[in-house]
């Protein structure tokens, strides 16, 4: 029997109605291995958790920086993404409590683990705003999550791979990373593409991705392992 006492203690609330918490804790796979369990899965409230989160994490932004909007998308996406809001989970020991399949229970160190966690955090934050209202639910989000921001900001980590690439680049060498196309393949609908960077004429790094801008994106923070710049 997993023990929600203890989860409400790492999240800082108790819960007026338990089966809240404990459905944002339920993965459809779940279900599909036992049909008869009482609650259903967290979808729907991951649904309404995002949109709080998104509305709690911009109203921050807009209120506390005077930075123009391009700046403040930037920032809010370096908070909110499936790694910041997976680490978040672990950070809350809310592996301990998941309800998965048996199959993906094994799976601890997927990329799926990190989406179903990144999910659950967004679930319980929907939990909250059900069970407490939104005052609970942006005091969680501001205590678990925007505590994150200043390192953030002082690391530029809100930079995507790209933009820091040609930062660091443009300053240490004073060229532009150039993208190519080095080859592709699949059909139309599944395509994918691997794309060198390059520095003038120095092919630095590759990257694959299903569409050209994601293929770009692993170049660059391949780029950006292989030169030490991370």
């Amino acid at each position: 029997m997993k023990d929600f006492s203890q989860l409400e203690k790492k999240i800082g609330l108790k819960f007026k109605k338990k089966d809240l918490l404990k459905q944002a804790m339920v993965h459809r796979s779940y279900l599909n291995e036992n049909p008869t369990f009482p609650l259903p899965h967290n979808e729907r409230l991951e649904f309404l958790g995002d949109a709080v989160l998104e509305l709690v994490v911009t109203l921050y932004l807009y209120k506390n920086f005077p930075n123009p909007e391009g700046d403040l998308t930037n920032f809010r996406a370096s908070l909110v993404n499936t790694r910041m809001l997976a680490k978040m989970a672990e950070n809350l020991g809310f592996d301990d409590y998941l309800y998965l399949s048996k199959g993906e229970a094994k799976d601890d160190k997927s990329k799926a683990r990190q989406t179903i966690l990144a999910n659950s955090f967004e679930s319980v934050v929907g939990a909250i705003y059900l069970d407490h209202g939104f005052g609970q639910a942006e005091n969680f989000i501001k205590e678990k999550l925007l505590k994150e921001l200043p390192d953030i900001l002082k690391e530029r980590k809100y930079l995507d791979a790209k933009s820091k690439l040609q930062e660091i680049v443009q300053a240490k060498i004073g060229v532009t990373p150039a993208y190519k196309v080095i080859d592709e393949w699949g059909p139309d609908h599944n395509r994918r593409f691997k794309i060198g960077v390059f520095f003038g004429r120095e092919s630095v790094a590759e990257g694959e991705g299903y569409s050209k801008q994601e293929a770009q994106m692993t170049a660059a923070e391949n780029a950006l392992k292989t030169k030490g710049w991370l």
